[in-house]
């Protein structure tokens, strides 16, 4: 009755903990079977599923209520705490970086196997690349799977005009490091942390610097660091070396584009796209850019054929959004990163 989609679909949500989607596929599946007579498979289904339901809604009035550790005084105003249900397994990454992650999670898993032997769980991560590669995903996953708390640092909080405020927020975050264990994201890092050498510096930003680096190399909790920016060439020189991994986010590849795409839009038949001419189309975008390409492609798709189940996606319409979407930044971050070399060597030449 199901579909190859549908059956993937379920499998997905099933391992991601989706209920709510399990559900949803499991309901479609019935509906296609009844419109193909099986009324009574149908109806069966359908009962199996409201029971689901109905037992889920019960054991979770049941169960205790997971109690978000909410800063207080001061600390509130720098960050937002969240717990992320993202797992890395509902995320498209490269080979290499899922396997680093991964690793990072086992050696956080299995700190006390590793203090035996007196050594530490990587704690500190940098994480470089263009946006909308998976740098913010990431870090929401490694707090999904570690059952941490996540917060997100308020850099606009951070940074005032009177910069000895700036180091003393610092200081309020990392001492929260010790007293509420969690994943700490520093998003666009490079605010606080770029080169001390920069000739636009002033005195003040570069004491904020080296407050930072001191307080990165005097942390001894427990917590996880992530820190992430677009810009790594920002960023000075002593600031990498306090990290125990740098992790590179690269525009997703052939493979990946489809990854995105099938992800994105599970549910659907694909079996009619040309992947050899999306993913030239595709190449240069971001995941984050592609996933909005499919996810408009689907709607536009569902309101020209009337609502219709199993809605064919075709290349035609796949590629117009794709192109559409390359062009609201004019260029991509590949070409752009090309051009500004090719600036660069230009002007060298002069």
């Amino acid at each position: 009755m199901a579909t190859n989609d549908q059956v993937k679909a379920l499998v997905k949500s099933h391992a991601d903990g989706d209920d709510s989607q399990f559900y949803s596929v499991a309901m479609q599946v019935a509906a296609k079977a009844a419109r193909r007579g099986h009324a009574k498979s149908a109806q069966e289904l359908r009962d199996l599923v409201t029971e689901l339901r109905r037992e889920t809604h019960a054991k979770a009035k049941l169960a205790p209520v997971l109690a978000i550790s909410q800063p207080r005084g001061e600390l509130a105003s720098l960050v937002t705490v969240s717990y992320p249900d993202v797992r890395f397994n509902s995320l498209v990454l490269s080979e290499d970086i899922r396997k680093r992650l991964k690793n990072v999670i086992v050696e956080q898993r299995q700190r006390d196997k590793l203090a035996r032997y007196n050594l530490q769980p990587v704690r500190r991560l940098l994480f470089t690349g263009p946006p909308g590669t998976g740098k913010t995903s990431s870090a929401k996953a490694l707090a999904g799977e570690l059952k941490l708390p996540l917060f997100s640092i308020r850099l606009e909080a951070i940074l005032t005009k009177f910069m000895g405020e700036t180091a003393a927020k610092l200081r309020i975050i990392f001492d929260a490091l010790s007293e509420n264990k969690g994943v700490y994201f520093f998003d666009e890092v490079d605010a606080i942390a770029g080169e001390r050498t920069s000739q636009n510096d002033v005195g003040e930003i570069r004491r904020v610097l080296n407050s930072f680096l001191q307080f990165l190399e005097e942390d001894t909790s427990e917590s996880v660091i992530v820190a992430a920016t677009n810009h790594p060439q920002l960023l000075d020189g002593a600031f990498f070396r306090r990290f125990d991994q740098l992790i590179d986010f690269d525009l997703p590849r052939d493979e990946e584009i489809r990854d995105v795409i099938e992800n994105r839009i599970a549910l659907f038949d694909l079996t009619a796209v040309a992947w050899d001419s999306i993913c030239a189309i595709a190449d240069g975008l971001s995941h984050s850019e592609i996933a909005t390409a499919a996810e408009n492609t689907a709607k536009r798709v569902i309101l020209s054929e009337g609502g219709t189940d199993d809605p064919e996606i075709w290349t035609q319409y796949l590629a117009q959004e794709l192109e559409e979407r390359r062009s609201f930044g004019k260029t991509s971050y590949r070409d752009a990163r090309l051009n500004s070399f090719a600036e660069k060597d230009y002007a060298g030449s002069c």
